[in-house]
């Protein structure tokens, strides 16, 4: 009989070199947003192969910024596909857009493509995709479409008119380090947000990035020096600018938001940046052991890597063909009586009560209620050995039939 195992779903991969490294600031007497918090903000541009990244306290606050640097709110609406997580959704509504929920295209995980042109009205200014499970969705074929509906686009600021077009701002939460056709997650949307929660890939603790690609016309420097704004209740020096000689002086220009990262948070992430390669590349092993592990004919698993895609295995999708929300709820419980903790990914947003008080309907999104129903989402960590792989492998296909 095989010996019963504990496997949590996903925590987080530290080491004692990031243990040291935020003793290290500690120690240092600067613990809010300073040196590490540039460096990271550095290095994470130079991955994504863009000019600048901002580090925030979260995705949420990423996303949140960029639609409130493009001044997007009221009048406006923004598109969202209903099959993700309430922070893609909710920041449309944080800056006081209208929220415009489409269904998944058939099959997949992935927002619509026809559904989005079809979306796309006179007040659209931003669609948000998800890159969920760390698969990026089709970034060309999203621009082909903003862009044969550039005539319908009325500018309201003067970001929006530099842009010159919808803004295409990714919800790359799961997608740090992902590909799609040779370019990495950040060089492909006009803004692209990361999450650098505890339960993802590369951590922070809490913490987000945003990056973007370069805009004709516009200071990429404006661009971050607006962003720190946005992040620092307006204030015109953060705090390590004011620690120069004489330099205590600053203005309030704006009264704005609180969303920085803090040292502490960015000397994690300096660590976990020397050694992301290596923990994508064990993210790929555990996906391609589970894959053939679990291959049967009533089973789909999440594509994450093909002639095209190359995702960052944030997440281990399987869906239980032929069955329902009764089998995969049973599953997720005899799962857990045998120590394996599992999850589903997601409970399409018009399922949940803020979104019904909105007016949206799950009827309305049948390929999300399709994809969602029997989806169940197996531990991915880089934490997991081989033998507690094996081990999931093994209680996942006898505990199914």
């Amino acid at each position: 009989m095989t010996k019963k195992l504990n496997i949590p779903f996903s925590p987080p991969d530290i080491t004692e070199e990031e243990i040291q490294a935020v003793t290290e600031v500690m120690r240092s007497g600067w613990l809010t947003t300073g040196p590490k918090t540039k460096e990271l903000e550095h290095q994470m541009a130079e991955f994504c192969h863009v000019n600048r990244g901002v580090c925030m306290n979260s995705a949420t606050a990423c996303l949140e910024m960029a639609l409130r640097l493009f001044e997007i709110g009221e009048g406006d609406e923004v598109i969202v596909p209903a099959y993700t997580y309430t922070a893609s959704a909710s920041v449309a509504i944080h800056v006081g857009a209208t929220l415009r929920l489409i269904d998944v295209e058939k099959g997949t995980y992935h927002l619509d493509y026809d559904a989005l042109e079809a979306a796309i009205t006179e007040k659209t200014k931003a669609v948000i995709p998800v890159d969920i499970g760390g698969v990026m969705v089709d970034y060309d074929r999203i621009r082909e479409i903003v862009m044969r509906k550039q005539s319908m686009f009325h500018p309201a600021s003067k970001m929006q008119e530099a842009l010159g077009h919808i803004l295409i701002l990714a919800d790359s939460a799961h997608g740090y380090g992902a590909k799609r056709n040779g370019k990495i997650s950040g060089e492909c949307a006009d803004f692209t947000s990361f999450s650098f929660h505890a339960v993802k890939n590369f951590t922070t603790g809490e913490g987000g990035g945003l990056v973007w690609r370069d805009i004709e016309g516009v200071d990429n420097e404006e661009i971050y020096h607006q962003l720190m704004l946005l992040t620092l209740h307006g204030q015109s020096k953060d705090a390590l600018a004011k620690t120069q000689l004489g330099a205590w002086e600053y203005d309030i220009v704006g009264p704005y938001f609180k969303s920085n990262m803090t040292d502490i948070m960015a000397a994690i992430g300096l660590v976990q940046m020397k050694r992301y390669p290596g923990l994508l590349a064990r993210r790929k092993e555990l996906i391609q052991m589970y894959t053939a592990g679990i291959a049967a004919d009533d089973i789909d698993v999440l594509t994450h890597f093909d002639d095209t895609s190359e995702s960052s295995g944030h997440l281990m999708m399987v869906r239980l063909l032929g069955k329902d929300e009764a089998d995969r709820n049973a599953l997720i419980t005899k799962m857990a009586e045998q120590g394996v903790a599992t999850n589903v990914h997601y409970k399409p947003l018009p399922l949940h009560t803020a979104y019904k008080k909105l007016g949206f309907d799950i009827k309305d999104y049948p390929n999300a209620y399709e994809m969602y129903h029997n989806e169940i989402t197996l531990p991915l960590h880089t934490c997991l050995t081989d033998e507690q792989v094996t081990y999931v492998i093994e209680q996942f296909n006898t505990l199914r039939k």
